[in-house]
């Protein structure tokens, strides 16, 4: 823990020296374990100045996702108050919702390096290279009925949007109901579960998985993918820090979250602006069919409305969306 403890002080002094005694003081540690931790630091990859009389200053760092890079960009924030970074796990919602059950507090977000079992809507897998994207959890505890966390999903995909446009300067859109895409590829899933308890049908806990396409090439997706598939460095054209992404998004959940569900016309007027399913020919797919359909709009409730080819109108709360022109639907 002092490891992460050190690497979040020097974070926190961008291009300035921090002493050994200054730090020990702050951190309640002996200057030994200050030295040890910065050993082991400058082991993983990181380059850390030290001279004497001056102290430690952080020089370049490599591109991992962990507590000391997030804690102090994360300060003050209600998601992201206390972070599990793990190497491999099997999947980020798995791991949240275990550690939902034996009492974990809201707030919690779970991160990975790398899944071996991460998931996606409807039982699908989601391909997550270690070390190319960034892969996320939040462990959420909102006073309502699960009726009313329906449209969580469309709130959580507006935030993700903010968070990237934060990062990367640029904005991709929203597929309903709650895949992002960039330049017409999918860059980012979210799957979002919910906690109930068995006797009274009450919300126990939320979590909100999302995985997002960072620096991965096309090699990276497997074949039957690729065409479909897109990263932020293939549309970008360079590298992402991801720890800067994951702070990014993180901190547009917390922003999210504190609002909902009071401002709710504000996240249905960017999602709205974001989702780029309306004005568009589209299919609703089923395990055994597809059906002809146009988008009209987003109602009230985040609901696509769609006009059959017989004239007739239905919104659609939840289920599978083809868009013409995307994804390989011609």
């Amino acid at each position: 823990m002092s490891r992460e403890k050190v690497l979040s002080l020097l974070r926190e002094h961008p291009n300035q020296s921090l002493s050994g005694e200054a730090m020990s003081r702050q951190l309640g540690v002996s200057r030994a374990a200050v030295w040890k931790a910065i050993e082991a630091l400058r082991q993983e990859g990181y380059v850390i100045s030290s001279a004497p009389n001056r102290g430690y200053c952080l020089q370049s760092a490599p591109d991992r996702v962990r507590e000391g890079e997030l804690a102090g960009p994360l300060a003050g924030c209600l998601v992201g108050s206390q972070l599990a970074c793990l190497d491999v796990i099997d999947s980020t919602n798995t791991e949240c919702k275990r550690r939902a059950m034996v009492g974990a507090p809201e707030g919690l977000v779970v991160l990975a390096e790398e899944q071996t079992g991460g998931r996606g809507r409807l039982g699908r897998s989601f391909q997550s290279p270690r070390g190319c994207g960034l892969y996320l959890s939040a462990l959420l505890r909102p006073h309502a009925e699960p009726a009313a966390v329906t449209d969580f999903t469309a709130w959580v995909a507006v935030a993700v949007c903010d968070g990237i446009e934060a990062a990367c300067g640029i904005r991709p859109r929203i597929k309903w109901t709650n895949d992002i895409v960039l330049n017409g590829r999918k860059l980012v899933g979210i799957l979002t579960e919910l906690g109930l308890e068995s006797e009274t049908n009450s919300l126990q806990y939320l979590v909100t998985g999302i995985g997002v396409n960072v620096n991965h090439t096309p090699e990276d997706f497997s074949p039957d993918i690729r065409d479909m598939a897109g990263s932020l460095a293939m549309e970008l054209g360079h590298p992402v820090r991801r720890v800067e992404l994951a702070a990014a998004i993180i901190r547009a959940l917390d922003r999210m979250y504190r609002s909902f569900p009071q401002d709710k016309q504000r996240y249905l007027d960017q999602y709205r602006a974001d989702c780029l399913t309306q004005g568009n020919r589209v299919q609703l797919v089923t395990p055994v069919s597809r059906q002809e359909a146009y988008a009209l709009e987003i109602d009230d409730q985040f609901r696509l409305v769609v006009e059959l080819e017989d004239g007739t109108r239905k919104a659609l709360s939840a289920g599978e969306v083809s868009v013409r022109g995307m994804y390989g639907y011609v």
